[in-house]
């Protein structure tokens, strides 16, 4: 049981993909090692900008040895009557390379064969790992791989050397095009020059002597702590995406953080502008008070351990001057003109070939989400229509504005800033911002019912437009995010507890583009159609990322609901049922229902003939259904499907009875048409939450 150790060394690798390289790395050795079926205790991955790195621990020295049986012809037909082996015992022998005399008897429940028990001896861990760390290499997940010099041998970056050792020797390979050895190189400015490996196990002690912290979390951890220190020195927070974390971690050998400041001045420029800025082109962390608000300092992170860390910070805050100024020059710059004078420009600007400019996407937006918001005042919520049709013109107009076209993860942001310099309504102003909630998956919702009007009108005239031109997702192709939209969509109506029908919205949504230019959607039928079916598939995507069954979200469907808040209060209802001691025995029975009915050849009537019910188990059932029937109706009126599945539960006895003793294909027609008119109220109840035949319990 030995200590394994590879290193590739390389010029600077990409930072984004610097953790992915790693994981991958990791990942295909360790399956390849359990797949050549050597064991080892430990594997610990390194990366960091110039390496990547394994060691692997009690490794074992070679595969386990392992005896193969190999069969071969029938004895009758391997031995002849007198008891000689015959030329096909002798071929399969020769094939071996054994003499026929050493054959053996395989008895099988087919019947007796000659065959041969052979020991296949393991290979040396050593000659099998080169081939592995190469292949594992050729795996990685690298969009684009470039030659370096006149060699053929690609990778991500250029490799300038390979180490790879078992414990204190090296195990001779070439690798990348490199041969293999036990030198390594520490921090490119503290140690820039080739070290020896004494042991596999020295080697991250050996790198932190040389300026280098090998391993990624190690590096990270100590970013974050140095991060959270300096941000403490002035009371402030600081904020630390992860994905930047990442990033500026794959970026040093040798982590210090360091604190400058800039002139307080540019906080007067929207403060996502200058974080935005910061982050993206300097790879700075800002840092802002308890209450969220910018402060005008921001934490770097070097490379290099300074005599005159002064020198460092001076140099970075001359560096990213110009940059909050550019910010600032274009948030003046579009001051000089009101927001709505901006909107002009966008009746030049094209939303889509087939679907025009943005502005008469802006004038459609307007007239759907007065329509939203009409609904919203009939249940009672708080809305005045002309402020959200004037945040519905002005909803795009920022997209004129230079601010956006230089940082355009500030749209519906700078929008809302402007708003509220120009003295519009701080209904009007908040909701610019909150029209392109949520932007991904888990996101914030929008707050206010002009944000949430925007929110939806601009995704359904999208949803509607895009459809409506034949350009609908395929496979794994949506450049207008429609999948997202759907979603947003959804969630918006459900979390905010509305009670919209989005057939009402899918439909105003057509109508607008009829009324602007009716030539834009060809065949409006067609895509309410496919409006709707996409809207309804995205139920699935949402509820099982939410760890919700595919069968519960299924038996919901099946009944096709067009709320998609019932839709909702139905999945939870089907949810709790499922948890119920009936209801495995209750879907079972309403498959066995379903199938009944679905296989009848003539019309089942509505209505139960009382004086027809002959038997005791069928006049107990009809009874149940009865009383559950006068139960379940206020129930339904107050949408509470949890307690009418609990109460439907009822039923579980009266139905296995009712199959138990009635034949329910009676040679008398109305008896077999009456008991047929029982299911069908039967089924008809579970109907009104959820196909519970659907149910796989």
């Amino acid at each position: 049981m030995t200590t394994i150790l590879f290193e590739l060394g390389c010029e600077e690798l990409p930072p984004k993909s610097l953790k992915n390289l790693r994981d991958a790395l990791q990942a295909s050795v360790r399956a390849q090692l359990n797949e050549a079926d050597i064991s080892f205790d430990s594997m610990k991955a390194f990366a960091a900008p110039r390496r990547l790195a394994l060691q692997i621990q009690g490794i074992s020295d070679k595969q386990p040895d392992r005896s193969e049986q190999k069969r071969g012809p029938a004895i009758k037909a391997a031995f002849d009557t007198d008891g000689n082996p015959t030329r096909a015992a002798m071929g399969f022998a020769k094939g071996l390379g054994i003499e026929a005399s050493e054959l053996i008897t395989i008895n099988t429940d087919k019947g007796d064969y000659v065959g041969f028990e052979q020991v296949l001896h393991g290979k040396a861990t050593a000659e099998l790992l080169p081939q592995i760390f190469q292949t594992a290499l050729d795996n990685l997940p690298i969009a684009k791989r470039m030659r370096s010099g006149t060699s053929r041998d690609e990778f991500v970056r250029p490799v300038q050397w390979a180490v790879l050792m078992q414990d204190d020797s090296v195990i001779n390979s070439t690798i990348q095009g490199h041969q293999t050895g036990q030198q390594t190189r520490g921090h490119r400015f503290h140690s820039p020059d080739y070290h020896t490996i004494n042991h596999a196990n020295d080697y991250e002690s050996l790198l932190d002597s040389l300026k280098v912290i090998a391993d990624f979390d190690k590096r990270q951890n100590l970013i974050s702590h140095q991060v959270k220190a300096l941000a403490d020195e002035i009371n402030a927070k600081a904020i630390v995406p992860q994905d930047l974390l990442d990033e500026v971690t794959a970026l040093v050998d040798f982590p210090i953080a360091l604190r400058a400041s800039f002139e307080a001045r540019f906080l007067q420029v929207p403060q996502e502008a200058l974080i935005s800025t910061m982050q993206a082109d300097q790879k700075y962390f800002c840092l802002t008070d308890k209450e969220g608000t910018l402060q005008p300092y921001f934490i770097f992170i070097t490379n290099i351990e300074s005599k005159d860390a002064s020198q460092i910070i001076e140099g970075n805050e001359k560096v990213v001057r110009p940059r909050l100024a550019d910010a600032e020059f274009f948030f003046l710059q579009d001051q000089k003109q009101p927001l709505f004078a901006l909107t002009e420009s966008l009746k030049t600007r094209v939303f889509q070939d087939q679907l025009g400019t943005i502005w008469e996407k802006s004038e459609r937006i307007a007239k759907l989400a007065a329509f939203i918001a009409a609904l919203l005042q009939q249940q009672g919520k708080q809305i005045d229509i002309d402020d959200t049709v004037r945040a519905a013109i002005l909803s795009k107009a920022d997209l004129a504005s230079s601010l956006v076209g230089e940082y355009p993860d500030l749209q519906g942001i700078a929008g809302t800033y402007y708003a509220r310099l120009n003295g519009e309504p701080e209904a009007v102003a908040a909701s610019l911002e909150e029209q392109y909630l949520p932007k991904f998956s888990g996101d914030a919702l929008p707050q206010t019912p002009i944000g949430i009007c925007l929110a939806l009108a601009d995704r359904l005239d999208t949803l509607v437009g895009i459809f409506g031109i034949g350009q609908a997702p395929t496979g794994s192709k949506d450049p207008f995010s429609l999948r997202r939209s759907a979603i947003g969509i959804l969630r918006i109506l459900i979390e905010k507890q509305l009670p919209i029908n989005l057939v009402a919205l899918v439909e105003q949504a057509i109508k607008n583009y009829a009324d602007t230019d009716g030539s834009k959607i060809a065949k409006m039928g067609d895509t309410f159609t496919q409006v709707m079916a996409f809207l309804n598939s995205r139920y699935r995507a949402m509820y099982t990322e939410q760890g919700v069954s595919v069968d519960t979200i299924q038996a919901v469907q099946a009944i096709n609901p067009h709320m998609p808040l019932d839709f909702d209060q139905r999945i939870r209802a089907v949810q709790a049922f499922s948890e119920l001691p009936e209801a495995e025995p209750l879907a079972d029975s309403n498959k066995r229902v379903a199938n009944i009915l679905a296989k009848s050849e003539v019309a089942v009537a509505d209505k139960v003939d009382e004086a027809l019910l002959s038997e005791p188990a069928e006049q107990a059932l009809y009874s149940a259904v009865h009383q559950a029937q006068t139960a379940v109706q206020p129930l339904l009126a107050q949408a509470n499907y949890t307690q009418v599945l609990q109460t439907l539960a009822s039923l579980d006895q009266p139905l296995t009875q009712f199959f138990d003793g009635v034949m329910v294909n009676s040679d008398d027609a109305a008896l077999k048409n009456n008991r047929l008119a029982l299911l069908k109220q039967v089924r008809a109840l579970f109907l009104t939450v959820a196909d519970i035949s659907e149910l796989q319990l």
